[in-house]
């Protein structure tokens, strides 16, 4: 039965609040027995009962949950940084694809990558994400685009479960485009997703969500309730990629669907701001996508004061975030967004967790939740996401076992 002293700050990070309220505690200590948290309080105030338990010293550091990376695209094969320079030289990420870059060249690469390659390539990312403090992360396939890789990819974030201290939730994404053998027949594709693939990930138990990229240049609202209710039939909650390069409705139909999140939201309403808040759905901001694509951010203020809960996520992938660094898409978020350290914190931990179906069990520290959590080497949030640097890391914690940093 282990208890952490010496916290200069503990931020709770409970749901109830606003999108800034911490329930921080200063000179704290923490208490856990096995995985799961016991006490919580001022140092002060730790009960007879735990000061024989055995002590850890945060060094009158910061403790934080375990930050909450809820959009990620981590198993794919090759990098794109040839577009990047393209992007630089004033093509567009849209003027990319058609040309045959995008999307589709990472599942044609993805699909000649055999399982061990992504395996080591999603583990090499992970072991990385568990150095900066993440305890949780959420996996998208969508690299495939037909039966097989489907399966392939989200079979590798199975196995990633049983073997890495990192809670992951698996989420499939066939309705991210419309690959190249569908392109003049795009009711044939639709009709595989929803009744061959939906059908076999759920027989196998491979994944929790099901996500559907809205778009212009992707799938239409018609085309993404159709995915939806064939995902909802076999027991998938709803995830969207929404309003990311233009206003087409997308948080209204998340709003509608009652999807768990909505992403991206660079191009949001009123209507759907309005709409998102009286559904519950949890918006995500992916400023590190904005920033890559150099789109303007995420209007994240009028989100809140509408009564949205704001997460935020990487959206690591290959071609328009191609960077699994949370902490610096908390940074920028309060850059770009004008969001504060405290709401930033937020958005990368209870919120995140929402955004996962996780915040039952992690994203917060409280009693009865598992003791994931993270000591982070600067005095409080604010000085933390003001002063970046590689990182500020000094020891993340899964299930009250030390899993990366001193004495691990």
């Amino acid at each position: 039965m282990p208890v952490l002293k010496n916290i200069s700050f503990l931020a709770t990070c409970r749901d109830e609040g606003a999108q800034g309220d911490l329930h921080a505690i200063r000179d704290a200590a923490l208490v856990w027995d096995d995985s799961q948290i016991i006490w919580v309080g001022r140092e002060a105030d730790l009960p007879e009962v735990y000061k024989e338990a055995d002590e850890l010293d945060a060094g009158g550091r910061l403790v934080v949950p375990g930050l909450v990376d809820c959009h990620t695209h981590l198993a794919f094969a090759g990098w794109r940084a040839e577009e990047f320079v393209q992007r630089a030289l004033g093509e567009s990420y849209l003027e990319i694809a058609e040309s045959g870059g995008g999307i589709m060249r990472t599942v044609r690469l993805t699909r000649e990558a055999d399982s061990q390659m992504l395996l080591k390539h999603c583990r090499e990312v992970l072991d990385q994400m568990v150095e900066l403090g993440v305890t949780a992360v959420e996996c998208k396939s969508g690299y495939g685009l037909d039966l097989e890789t489907e399966l392939k990819i989200l079979s590798v974030y199975r196995e990633l479960k049983d073997c890495l201290p990192v809670r992951l939730a698996s989420t499939y994404l066939g309705a991210h485009v419309v690959p190249v053998e569908f392109q003049d027949n795009r009711s044939d594709y639709l009709d595989l997703v929803c009744h061959e693939v939906i059908p076999a990930v759920a027989k196998a138990n491979l994944a929790s969500f099901c996500d559907v990229f809205v778009e212009e240049s992707a799938f239409s609202l018609d085309e993404a309730r159709q995915v939806f209710a064939a995902g909802r039939e076999h027991g998938f909650r709803p995830k969207v990629h929404a309003d990311q390069l233009s206003s087409g409705g997308g948080a209204e139909l998340a709003a509608e669907v009652e999807a768990v999140s909505a992403d991206h939201l660079e191009y949001i309403s009123d209507a759907g701001i309005e709409k998102m808040a009286a559904a519950g759905t949890v918006a995500v901001a992916l400023p590190l996508a904005s920033l890559y694509l150099n789109e303007a951010p995420l209007q994240v203020r009028k989100l809140i004061n509408g009564g949205v809960r704001v997460a935020v996520a990487t959206d690591f992938n290959p071609g328009s975030s191609p960077s699994f660094h949370l902490p610096l898409g908390m940074t920028l978020l309060c850059i770009s967004s004008q969001m504060t350290p405290a709401e930033a914190l937020k958005a990368a931990t209870i919120y995140a967790a929402k955004a996962m179906g996780m915040d039952g069990i992690t994203g917060s520290i409280e009693e009865g939740k598992l003791a994931d959590f993270a000591i982070i080497d600067a005095p409080d949030p604010d000085q933390w996401l003001y002063h970046f640097r590689p990182n500020a890391c000094f020891g993340t914690f899964v299930d009250g076992r030390q899993v990366w940093g001193q004495g691990a």
